[in-house]
């Protein structure tokens, strides 16, 4: 399954920072900080990337983290603001599961998977986090499991068959 996408205008997208961490370095010099941020980058209608960028500044690390989130950009199917079926997914210690919401329910999912979900144009859904926290491995977990989302057409197109028999299993 390739759901990655090839051109879309990136001034449509917008970042958010997921989490930025302090990292140091002691040398006999002395210690060096540098900065290490999460990015993620949406159109709200279904396209998300995700980026980590590393400087020696914030506001220089949150740049490199937006320009590498706007390279690996992907398709995510969104349907009435919610998820076409429920997922799971895992990466390293983190593991999440997404399942789809009738309208009104809203956002419920905490920690670093609120703006992943924000910036696709989700509005209605329930996530759960189980494992780590770790704002890397959620991110990524995050987006491995709604790289996995197939809409019912996508099914349809793939089995050969009408939306209908899709429909009734």
């Amino acid at each position: 399954m390739n759901n990655k996408v090839k051109n879309v205008n990136v001034d449509e997208l917008k970042d958010r920072l997921v989490a930025i961490n302090r990292v140091t370095k002691v040398t006999k010099g002395g210690r060096t900080f540098t900065f290490a941020a999460i990015v993620v980058v949406g159109d709200g209608n279904g396209i998300i990337g995700l980026g980590l960028g590393k400087a020696g500044e914030v506001q220089a690390a949150i740049a490199k983290g937006v320009e590498a989130a706007k390279k690996n950009l992907i398709k995510v199917p969104v349907i009435n603001g919610t998820i076409p079926h429920e997922q799971t997914a895992k990466f390293g210690g983190s593991e999440v599961l997404l399942i789809p919401a009738s309208e009104g329910t809203g956002l419920k999912a905490g920690g670093a998977m609120r703006p992943v979900l924000e910036s696709i144009g989700i509005k209605d859904v329930l996530a759960k986090s189980k494992g780590s926290s770790n704002p890397h491995n959620l991110v990524k977990a995050t987006i491995a499991a709604l790289a996995e989302l197939r809409s019912a057409k996508e099914v349809a197109e793939n089995r050969g068959v009408s939306l209908n028999v899709v429909f009734k299993g």
